[in-house]
C-alpha cells in the first residue's frame, strides 16, 4: 500500500529562499501528497506566489510561534502516514523523498528518518547525517563541516534526525506528544527523538535522501545571537526532560561542567551576556521541565542501558 506523504515548510521572513526550497519540493520524483508552508508572520516578501503554486497551502499564524509550535500546528492539520520537515533553506535533490519512503519501507519498524544534508555552495562538505546526543548532554550534528567519506555512504541507526529535513511517522510523534512548544526553536528536534527512543521507537540515516543545506540563514548564522540563546538554553532541558534516572544523576555533574565550560566558551566569543542569559533562563524553566520530566519517565519503554548504548561517550565537542 503506497504510503502518504504531506510536506512541512516553517518559514520566517525566508525571502527568496522558500520559493527555492518549493520549486525543489515540486520537482521529486515521487510527488508529496501536500505540501504545507507554516507561515510565522513573516514581514517581507517570501509568500509572494507561494499560494499559486500547485498542490501548496500557506498556513499563516498571527504571530513569530517559532519551529516548534509552528510545525505542531502544520502535524494537527495532517492526515497523511508521514510528515516530512523540510527547512526553507534546505534544497532537496530530486529523489530525496523516494529515497526516505524507499528506506521507512524497508524497515517499517522505525519511525523517524534523516537525510544526508550538504552544506549549500559547498560540493563534497556535509551539513550533518543526523544529531549525535553527548552524554554530558552536548548536542552535535554528526559530521557537520566535514568532507563526505565512503563510511557517510552507509544508511545506519542514529539518535535522531535533524529536521531541517527529516521523515516522521505521524502516529508516533503524535503519541510522544509533538514538538515542545516551551523550545520555541533549536534543540527540539533532538528533544523529539529523545523521547522517541524512550517510547520504545528508533531513527534512521538515509544516505540517498540528499538535501544542500545552508543553515540558520534567516537568523543571523549558527552564532548569532538569537541561535545562541536558544541552542544554550535548550540543551539544558533535553537533558533534564529525557535522560534516564539511573544516567540522571550519575551525569549530572558532567552536565553541569558542560555548562558552565561552554559559558567561558561564549564569553571568549563575545557573548557571554547572551549566555548568562541562556543560562537564567533555562534554570527559571527547570520546574516545568521537571514536570514534563515525570511524565516522561513514567512512560518510558526502554531502560537506561538501551539509552546509554546510543549516547556518544565523549563530554564536549572540542
Amino acid at each position: 500500500m503506497r504510503q502518504t506523504v504531506t510536506i512541512v515548510i516553517v518559514n520566517w521572513n525566508s525571502g527568496a529562499l522558500l520559493r527555492e526550497c518549493l520549486a525543489h519540493c515540486l520537482r521529486q520524483t515521487v510527488p508529496a501528497d501536500a505540501i504545507l508552508v507554516v507561515d510565522n508572520a513573516s514581514q517581507d516578501n517570501s509568500l509572494d506566489g507561494v499560494d499559486a503554486l500547485p498542490g501548496v497551502t500557506v498556513m499563516p499564524m498571527e504571530r513569530n510561534l517559532g519551529f516548534a509550535a509552528a510545525n505542531n500546528r502544520a502535524i494537527a492539520q495532517c492526515t497523511t502516514d508521514w510528515v516530512l520537515l523540510l527547512n526553507p533553506d534546505a534544497f532537496a535533490e530530486p529523489g530525496w523523498m523516494a529515497a526516505l519512503l524507499a528506506a521507512a519501507a524497508e524497515r517499517p519498524n522505525v519511525v523517524a528518518f534523516g537525510s544526508r544534508q550538504m552544506q549549500h555552495g559547498k560540493p563534497g562538505i556535509l551539513d550533518g547525517i543526523g544529531d549525535s546526543y553527548y552524554i554530558s548532554g552536548q548536542i552535535l550534528r554528526d559530521r557537520y563541516q566535514q568532507p563526505c567519506r565512503p563510511e557517510d555512504l552507509v544508511a545506519r541507526e542514529i539518535f535522531s534526525p535533524c529536521a531541517a529535513a527529516a521523515m516522521y511517522r505521524l502516529d508516533a510523534v503524535r503519541q510522544c506528544g509533538g514538538f515542545d512548544e516551551d523550545f520555541f526553536c533549536y534543540a527540539e528536534d533532538v528533544d523529539l527523538g529523545f523521547r522517541l527512543r524512550l517510547a520504545g521507537h528508533s531513527s534512521w540515516y538515509v544516505p540517498d535522501a540528499v538535501v544542500w543545506h545552508m543553515g540558520s540563514a534567516t537568523v543571523g548564522g549558527q552564532h548569532s545571537d538569537f541561535a545562541t540563546y536558544y541552542g544554550h538554553r535548550n540543551l539544558v532541558w533535553v537533558f533534564v526532560k529525557n535522560m534516564p534516572g539511573p544516567l540522571f544523576w550519575p551525569l549530572l555533574p558532567i552536565h553541569v561542567c558542560m555548562n558552565v565550560a561552554s559559558f567561558f566558551r561564549l564569553s571568549r566569543r563575545g557573548q557571554a551576556s547572551v549566555g548568562w542569559r541562556a543560562k537564567r533562563d533555562a534554570l527559571r524553566g527547570l520546574p516545568a521541565m521537571w514536570r514534563h520530566r515525570t511524565l516522561i519517565q513514567r512512560a518510558a519503554r526502554v531502560n537506561a542501558r538501551h539509552v546509554w548504548n546510543f549516547l556518544s561517550k565523549r563530554i564536549f565537542s572540542g
